[in-house]
Order: C-alpha cells, then sequence, then structure tokens
C-alpha cells in the first residue's frame, strides 16, 4: 500500500505565514522561499493570492522564481472569481498547481455552510470543473476537503465528494485533520478507505494540525496506506498549535527506511533562521533541533553513550548532530542524577587520568555539593578543579 514516492509539500508561507502575529513581508518571504528551496522540498505553496492585493503580488513574484519543475501551489476557495485570482497570480511559475478547499464534514455543511449535501456536490463540481477550463489539461489541480478528519458522522458522502472532485478534474485529493480531534488510527483508516475507494484515481495528500500534539505521527502513519503527499511547516507554524512539523517527519520518515529529497543538513540552520524570522523561540527540548537534545544527565544514559559515542547508532541518539546541520555534539553534564562515568569521561576529554578511587572520591565530593545546593547542576571546569584538589592534597 506504500506509495513508491514520498512527495513532501511545504505550507509554510501560506498556512504558517497566515497564523503569525506579524505576517511576513515579501522581502521575508523570499527568503523563505529560498530556505525552502535550498531544503529541497518537492514542492511549496506560496500563498491565498486572493485575500488581498499585498498576497497577490507575492505569489506573483514567488512563482516567477521557482526552480523548474518545482511544483507553485495557491490556495483558492470553491468560488470562480478567487480561482480566476489564484490562477492569474501563479500561472508563470514552471508548474502551478491550483488548490481549492472546500468543507466536507457533517458539522461544517450543517453550521458553517448551512446548505444541503446536494449543493456541496454541486459546488465543488463547479469550482472544479472551472478551474480545469482556465488552467488547461496538464496542470496539477488540488481538492482538499476541510475537516476531512471530522467527516466520521457522513463518511460516505465524503467519500462522493471526492470522487465528484476527481470526475470534475482533479488529481490531488487532500485530507485535512484541520482540527485534530481523535487518536491517530482513527484518521489513519479513515485515509486507508478513501485510498481503497478511489484507487489510482488521484494522489493522496496529508494535511494535519497539532491540536492534540499528534500530527506528525498522523501524517507519517498515513503513508503507510497509501498517502503520495505530506504537508509540512517549518518549524511547524500553523494556526493555533501549527501544523505537521517539516523535520520531526522527514526525520521519521529517513529513520523508517524511505527516501526523501530533503537536503538534511539544511535542517538545522533553516530552523533557526525561521526562529529569527518568527520571533517565536525553539524550546529547548524541541525534537531535531531543540538546543538539549543532544544532552545526557542520568548516569545510565552517560554509560551507554560513552560506549557508543562514536557510532553511527548511538545508545541514546537517533541520528548524529551533523546530518542535520547542527555543529554542536552529544554532551554530558554532572548532576546528582549522574554516575562515575560522566566524572571519568569528562576528565579525559581533558586529558586528566586518575585512577578509580579518585573518580569514586571525586564523585562523592560533587554529588554532595550538588545536592548541597539545590540539585545543581557541575560544570565541567568545577570537576577540573576538583580533581587537581583531590591530586595536589596526595
Amino acid at each position: 500500500m506504500k506509495p513508491k514516492t514520498i512527495h513532501i509539500q511545504d505550507v509554510t508561507l501560506r498556512d504558517g505565514n497566515q497564523a503569525l502575529k506579524r505576517p511576513w513581508t515579501i522581502d521575508e518571504k523570499i527568503e523563505v522561499f529560498d530556505l525552502l528551496v535550498e531544503l529541497n522540498v518537492d514542492g511549496i505553496e506560496v500563498g491565498f493570492p486572493s485575500s488581498n492585493e499585498t498576497e497577490f503580488h507575492t505569489c506573483q513574484v514567488l512563482s516567477k522564481r521557482a526552480p523548474k519543475g518545482k511544483p507553485i501551489a495557491a490556495l483558492s476557495r470553491a468560488n470562480e472569481k478567487e480561482i480566476a485570482v489564484t490562477w492569474e497570480a501563479i500561472h508563470k511559475a514552471d508548474k502551478p498547481r491550483m488548490h481549492i478547499v472546500y468543507p466536507v464534514s457533517d458539522f461544517s455543511i450543517k453550521h458553517v455552510l448551512k446548505i444541503s449535501e446536494k449543493e456541496v456536490l454541486q459546488k465543488i463540481k463547479s469550482s472544479v470543473s472551472f478551474a480545469r477550463s482556465i488552467v488547461g489539461p496538464n496542470v496539477e489541480i488540488q481538492f482538499s476537503g476541510e475537516h476531512f478528519g471530522d467527516a466520521i458522522e457522513n463518511f460516505s458522502f465524503t467519500k462522493h465528494a471526492f470522487l465528484t472532485a476527481i470526475e470534475a478534474g482533479a488529481n490531488i485529493i487532500n485530507l485535512p485533520n484541520t482540527v485534530e480531534r481523535y487518536r491517530p488510527m482513527i484518521f489513519v483508516n479513515m485515509v486507508k478507505e478513501i485510498k481503497d475507494f478511489i484507487g489510482d484515481k488521484a494522489i493522496i495528500s496529508i494535511h494535519t494540525h497539532n491540536d492534540l500534539g499528534m500530527a506528525t505521527a498522523t501524517s507519517v502513519e498515513s503513508v503507510y496506506v497509501g498517502a503520495n503527499q505530506i504537508e509540512v511547516a517549518l518549524n511547524g507554524l500553523g494556526e493555533r498549535a501549527g501544523n505537521t512539523n517539516l523535520y520531526e517527519t522527514a526525520i521519521a520518515l529517513h529513520q523508517n527506511g524511505e527516501k526523501l529529497n530533503i537536503n538534511f543538513q539544511r535542517i538545522y540552520p533553516t530552523a533557526k533562521r525561521i526562529s529569527e524570522l518568527t520571533g517565536i523561540p525553539i524550546g529547548e527540548k524541541t525534537p531535531i533541533i531543540g538546543e538539549d537534545i543532544f544532552s545526557h544527565r542520568s548516569g545510565i544514559h552517560q554509560d551507554g553513550v560513552t560506549k557508543t559515542l562514536h557510532q553511527s547508532k548511538g545508545a541514546y541518539r537517533t541520528f548524529s548532530p551533523e546530518f542535520v546541520g547542527r555543529g554542536d555534539k552529544e554532551t554530558i553534564s554532572f548532576t546528582n542524577q549522574s554516575g562515575h562515568k560522566a566524572i571519568e569521561f569528562l576528565l579525559q576529554q581533558k586529558g586528566i587520568q586518575i585512577s578509580k578511587e579518585e573518580i569514586h572520591h571525586l564523585f562523592s565530593l560533587a554529588k554532595s555539593i550538588s545536592s548541597n545546593e539545590n540539585n545543581r547542576e557541575i560544570t565541567e571546569a568545577e570537576l577540573v578543579a576538583l580533581s587537581q584538589s583531590i591530586l595536589s592534597y596526595q
């Protein structure tokens, strides 16, 4: 069921940007676009051209800037006037892609659209047909069924809605978890049912939000039931708790043997720059890019780390720092949770050799200092000074 190729479609410039407290300027968007090109994502959604004149102009500029063969998408609601504006904004890209969105869940149809299911089908058919008529036969059209993840109550209708879009000219069906409400496997099973239903009539794309913190897991698992494309965002940017995180998704798939076109060495510098451009700090425990993810303080962990430090697979390391473009390395620090191995390793790094008895003495002394001073970390410099005092005393 797994597709032969997995496409990473980035939506930072649209979904990520629209959620910022201060959306990016055109110059900032150009910089982000260039970062995405350097990362070698498979496709880029550049914005929502019909929302305002500035956005329209920016989408035009980015579309013309796009490398040859790179799919460049822009979002439109299922409205003929907006579809025409969107096409005008992106048609000069080497490979433009029209992206149309319309709600498909029972809740949205009844409480937001307030129309019948028959009218929904008519709207999908007319908007996608119109898009096909103006973009021609060779341009990709992606149809997103907004709130797909919330369409459990009317799933039979939802399948029919996607089939309607395909028959009208859509060749990519995007399945959004617009608001994450349920556990991943509920969504994944829905994806599988859609894939089984439409077969090879269209490409299956996934777009998940992170309201419950499971967007990456949901997206990754969807690949293994037939999703060809995953929509992601740099630094997990997006509405509310954000979108599926590009870095986590790419590394998870790579660790499971999947081949991606991503330039992995550009991950860390890109993440740092995006943090600067948004003013949103990177948490020290953030997967892949957090400051603390290669730090080890537990005695058991430190023992395993020192024994596998130079191996491709570390006892407590998923990937090497340099693989994602980091300049740091695995570090061992001493707290009252650390073991003898931490002291031995840190002193060896400084070229200091002391006996096991001396290490035990130093360990007890350092533990005592840490415990007596609110369990604080004992720095490498302090350990060196303590070791030298022990050696001098002897």
